[in-house]
């Protein structure tokens, strides 16, 4: 993907999503109290209402859980087709990321693919997102 994403409005909340690729992080946040996974972030627990919550380092094992592909060029530099997926993560339960699969052919993505993280850089702010497993 090349084109100019929408930039992000930072908050003490999703900064570690959103700045973690920069190590190759994947970072949601879990519940200290519970073990549960948060996302979109938040300053509580959505299962126990407990505010000890934190950014944590996940592996970026996915699944797709369904996908569609795009072929409407709504900015001047997007190149499409392009794939938009649910990807449901491996070790942290009931969170589902919405991405985009790449570095593959569109037609090359179906339901239950394998994925991992990579990370595409724009302004400081690090999207994550999916490539199939080999």
């Amino acid at each position: 993907m090349t084109w100019q994403r929408s930039r992000i409005r930072l908050d003490k909340d999703n900064r570690a999503f959103w700045t973690g690729g920069s190590e190759g992080k994947l970072m949601i946040h879990r519940c200290d109290d519970c073990d549960g996974f948060i996302h979109p972030p938040r300053e509580f627990c959505r299962h126990c209402q407990s505010e000890n919550v934190a950014p944590h380092a996940v592996s970026g094992l996915g699944t797709v859980d369904t996908y569609t592909v795009n072929y409407q060029k709504w900015a001047p530099d997007m190149e499409v087709p392009f794939v938009i997926a649910r990807v449901r993560l491996d070790d942290a339960p009931d969170v589902i990321l919405t991405s985009n699969i790449v570095n593959c052919p569109v037609d090359a993505v179906d339901i239950d693919d394998k994925v991992r993280v990579v990370f595409e850089e724009q302004d400081g702010f690090w999207y994550p997102l999916f490539e199939k497993v080999a």
